[in-house]
């Protein structure tokens, strides 16, 4: 079991820098503005050969009208619930203020391991000033600064104190990673709320909501894997600020570094031009592929507007259009865990290792119903197949003049081999190689 440590405190105190620092990342986005975090953003902390996992959040505030300052509040206390130690981040550069004291007073209320950490603490004037902290009737008090990394070795020590003795490392590597994706307010935190059954993410009707790549374990129904909810992606055009620059470069990231994407589309607006540009990143990046049509309820249909659909969309989607497509509406709750199943179909089909003799039987069959065609009066001789070992699924087809296949033939072996191994939804490559 992976034990939980929670960073809070009010908005711009440092808290995401000293996330960054503690799980040595950079997943979490800094900058020198208030409400910049908003969801629960976790990460894994190794230290003295133990490991943690530990939460971001965002800025504290009272009676706010502000629609997400109201959500953040929610995300905060979902965090300290969950959690067995505080870590309440401070600025000494300021000194205590009332939001401060609302969430110390938030704190004593819960009875959890609190740690005040008093950040910026960059010289050693500084460091004589974080005793005004301890007035907020907590015992541990810790002077960090968490940009230079000054502090936070003895603060960890202390942390394993508070944490019980069976902290373990656990081997998360093999747990497939599923990163839901597409343009801003398609329903990407929705769906994976519902997929947990609590709000684990913010949702409003505004885009751009999500600015952190989130990442959450997901184990029920026979499942487990790590679920990415990532920001929206818009085109480089409509991006204004660096904050959504940085959150669209964790959304790639996340596409690089998962198994499979669920990729959302809204169903009211269909494929458009950006649609397209976020598949072919997923492509690009050898990631399983399931496209989900959300909103689906909110389409006017008949009986013939579901096919219709899907011939369009995978029109559009040429030449990789062999896709899995789950048509979900997340408010109704419909065929939601359907989306979930496929994509673990995708993951398995993905990670599959196809036996070389089968490979061969099978291929070599199609190859010979329907050769090569010469080129230049060269004729080409495919005599053997192999699955290459790599992590992005691949095959080398080893013959005597690789350079003369063409695009065209490449794709018919690419289809065959679809049709035969069941790679629906799996990106992969063909390398042809002299024997």
């Amino acid at each position: 079991m992976r034990h939980l440590v929670a960073i809070v405190g009010r908005p711009n105190v440092g808290k995401s820098t000293l996330f960054n620092r503690l799980t040595e990342s950079r997943h979490a986005i800094v900058e020198s503005v208030s409400g910049v975090t908003r969801d629960r953003h976790y990460g894994q902390v190794e230290w003295q050969g133990k490991t943690f996992a530990v939460v971001d959040t965002g800025g504290y505030i009272k009676n706010s009208s502000d629609i997400f300052e109201q959500e953040i509040k929610k995300q905060v206390e979902l965090a300290i619930d969950e959690a067995e130690v505080i870590l309440f981040a401070v600025d000494v550069t300021t000194g205590i203020t009332d939001l401060d004291q609302a969430v110390a007073a938030l704190l004593r209320k819960r009875g959890k391991s609190v740690i005040v950490v008093a950040n910026k603490v960059d010289d050693a004037q500084k460091q004589m000033q974080i005793a005004e902290f301890y007035g907020f009737g907590f015992d541990s008090l810790f002077g960090i600064s968490a940009i230079s990394g000054s502090g936070t070795g003895d603060l960890l020590d202390h942390v394993l104190t508070l944490l019980p003795a069976d902290v373990q490392n656990e081997d998360l590597s093999n747990i497939p990673r599923l990163a839901v994706v597409g343009k801003p307010n398609v329903g990407k935190s929705s769906i994976i709320n519902t997929f947990l059954g609590h709000d684990r993410n913010i949702v409003t009707s505004l885009a751009g909501t999500t600015r952190d790549a989130i990442e959450t374990r997901y184990k029920g129904f026979g499942f487990d894997f790590i679920l990415v909810d990532t920001a929206g992606i818009r085109k480089k055009s409509k991006v204004e600020e660096d904050i959504e620059f940085y959150s669209v470069l964790r959304s790639f990231r996340a596409i690089d570094n998962s198994d499979v994407c669920l990729f959302m589309i809204d169903a009211t607006e269909g494929v458009q031009k950006q649609d397209l540009n976020i598949f072919y990143k997923i492509i690009e990046s050898r990631c399983g592929v399931v496209v989900v049509i959300n909103k689906w309820d909110l389409v006017e249909k008949d009986h013939k507007t579901l096919d219709a659909y899907k011939a369009d969309l995978l029109e559009k989607l040429a030449p990789f259009n062999d896709v899995p497509v789950v048509f979900t509406s997340v408010t109704e709750k419909q065929r939601i865990h359907k989306a979930l199943e496929i994509a673990m179909e995708v993951y398995h089909s993905k990670t599959q290792h196809i036996p070389t003799s089968e490979l061969n039987k099978v291929m070599l069959e199609e190859i010979e119903k329907c050769p090569p065609p010469m080129y230049k009066g060269k004729i080409v001789n495919i005599k053997y197949i192999q699955q290459v070992p790599t992590h992005n699924m691949a095959f080398a087809f080893y013959c005597n003049s690789p350079q003369y296949v063409k695009e065209n033939y490449k794709r018919f072996l690419e289809n065959k081999m679809r049709h035969h191994f069941k790679l629906t939804g799996v990106p992969f490559s063909l390398f042809f190689r002299t024997k």
